[in-house]
């Protein structure tokens, strides 16, 4: 029998059978402002909060400080959960950009190297005990790499790490929105993420003033049963809800 880890995604988890397989990897895409840094850390925060599972999060793209403060227009005290020790920040954001950190989980500010991260998500998941961890984004770790077969071939080597730490893991990575008719769909941004992940969920963000409309697509979550229809997805005061769409919104 699959065990199941709550999501902490209001009205996901009814989709999915309980929960995401415990131990596996799924890939969260979408465009800009789609949502997907949100979406992992409300996996974290409320997995520490509410489900005594500690995270670690690593951040590309976004400096610490300012997650922090983005998430605390949510109620999310990410500082204190951090220093219960319940939630672990890794910043590899500065080492992208050579300039040196102050966090406490950190990357030197040196070259980005793949094999240095991964060492460092090992060490600090050991040290607190991590049940749960987000790589945001895929696109930041790939930025500085030369061509698609190593990104192909760095992708690989992280899902391998995943498979063998037991860590229920998101990978975020960017895609283009994509309207009705205008070709292929994609599902991640290197054409391989999909493949090597046991579950993928895009989200969709179509803004248009006070028409804008957010949408959440399982497009597959391996040993699961899981709901095929575009779903309604709400950003609210206290996070991310999903809906079927003759569900009232309650938050």
């Amino acid at each position: 029998m699959i065990e199941r880890i709550p999501t902490g995604i209001y009205g996901f988890d009814d989709l999915v059978e309980g929960g995401f397989p415990q131990g596996r990897t799924v890939l969260v895409s979408g465009g800009p402002g789609a949502g997907k840094t949100i979406f992992g850390m409300q996996y974290l925060y409320r997995g520490a909060m509410e489900f005594n599972e500690p995270g670690v999060f690593v951040t590309l793209d976004e400096r610490p400080e300012l997650i922090r403060q983005d998430m605390s227009r949510f109620g999310w005290d990410l500082s204190k959960v951090e220093k219960k020790g319940t939630l672990a920040l890794i910043d590899a954001s500065s080492a992208r950009a050579g300039f040196p950190s102050e966090e406490r989980f950190k990357i030197p500010e040196t070259t980005l190297d793949v094999d240095r991260l991964l060492l460092r998500i090992m060490q600090v998941s050991d040290q607190i005990g991590a049940k749960r961890l987000v790589i945001d984004s895929v696109v930041g770790l790939a930025a500085h790499m030369d061509n698609v077969s190593e990104i192909r071939r760095t992708i690989l080597k992280i899902n391998y790490m995943l498979m063998r730490s037991n860590l229920t893991a998101l990978i975020t990575s960017e895609i283009p929105e994509q309207g009705l008719g205008s070709g292929p769909t994609q599902f991640s941004k290197f054409g391989v993420e999909e493949y090597v992940s046991d579950g993928v969920i895009t989200l969709h963000y179509l803004g248009m003033g006070a028409a804008d409309t957010r949408t959440l697509f399982i497009r597959k979550m391996r040993g699961t049963k899981h709901e095929e229809d575009i779903l309604p997805m709400h950003i609210t005061p206290k996070g991310i809800v999903v809906s079927k769409p003759d569900d009232k919104m309650r938050f």
